[in-house]
């Protein structure tokens, strides 16, 4: 039951996109992944192919969980902040962390990060999160050289003659032909720090610059435009990214209204709220609390709590609603 909840959660996150929305992004070679703020936990609501093939995980040991799987001991937390404090802020960030396969194994990438801005009110909609392998070589047994330890002279000398095949190719033909050439991902000074090269930092913007492509484009034929960048403020109203996490992190049923708006809208309702009534976000988010009331919904119990909002007193009462 909670499973098909969180099924059907995940699926009207994409309510905004047409009907062949992710096979659009299906077709897509890259590493990324796309998450709700708007869910409780912002999970991952959508992976690319490359992701779970760089990553070991099958599509439904991803989808609906939150990234904080692929992190483990040696994960600079540090860096997690800066991401975390990136989504509070609704901006891009380009971070070098190092993650972890299904298997264990640890391994650095480039994480490049932005929101997606629904274009009409300025509220972040979803995080995309695209992820660059970056290019090392094993540790070496006593000659050889670590390109995270010894930098961007050797790692470009190493890239050089591969930089126009790379700089157009999927990750995972870039993985092939690093294995090809002697790098490797793994194994070697987990504890960093490891920077990405120009290169990888190019190849990250211009997957990013892809994918908004698509979703711009899809935007614009359903009549919700998407951007990669804030087009207009926020409304009062909306509810920033970051508050949508944490909101969401409180088990509890529960909604919250605007006081400033006409007829006290919806802002943010719980998951909890959400099962317990059985709607869906989207047919909650900008109504009144009217939408619960029915024919034998008692009409004093509804003037009282008007008077309390009035009066901006506490108000707890009994009263019949309607799923």
């Amino acid at each position: 039951m909670e499973s098909q909840r969180g099924t059907t959660m995940i699926e009207q996150s994409f309510d905004c996109y047409s009907a062949g929305f992710q096979d659009s992004l299906d077709e897509l070679p890259d590493c990324f992944t796309i998450t709700d703020p708007y869910i409780s936990g912002n999970p991952i609501v959508y992976a690319s192919s490359g992701f779970l093939e760089m990553f070991g995980y099958s599509k439904y040991e991803v989808i609906g969980r939150n990234g904080r799987i692929f992190q483990g001991p040696k994960t600079n937390r540090r860096s997690v902040l800066e991401v975390r404090e990136a989504i509070r802020e609704e901006r891009d960030i380009q971070i070098s962390l190092l993650n972890y396969r299904k298997d264990g194994t640890p391994f650095w990438m480039l994480f490049h990060m932005c929101p997606v801005f629904d274009e009409k009110d300025g509220r972040v909609i979803h995080f995309l999160g695209v992820q660059v392998p970056i290019l090392r070589r094993p540790k070496p047994s006593g000659a050889g050289l670590n390109l995270c330890q010894d930098g961007a002279g050797c790692r470009e000398s190493v890239l050089r003659c591969y930089r126009r095949e790379v700089h157009s190719m999927s990750v995972e033909r870039a993985l092939s032909l690093a294995s090809g050439s002697g790098l490797d991902f793994t194994g070697v000074d987990v504890d960093g720090p490891c920077d990405a090269s120009d290169l990888e930092k190019r190849k990250s913007t211009a997957v990013i610059d892809n994918i908004l492509t698509v979703l711009v484009h899809d935007g614009e034929s359903t009549g919700r435009p998407v951007h990669g960048k804030r087009r207009s403020q926020p409304g009062t109203g909306q509810l920033g990214a970051s508050l949508n996490i944490s909101l969401g992190r409180i088990k509890q049923s529960f909604v919250l209204t605007d006081a400033n708006l006409p007829d006290m809208p919806i802002v943010f309702a719980s998951d909890n709220f959400l099962k317990l009534t059985g709607f869906s976000r989207n047919e909650l988010l900008g109504y009144n609390c009217r939408s619960f009331s029915g024919m034998d919904t008692d009409s004093s119990s509804q003037f009282r709590i008007k008077e309390c909002i009035q009066n901006e007193q506490p108000c707890t009462l009994r009263m019949l609603n309607y799923r």
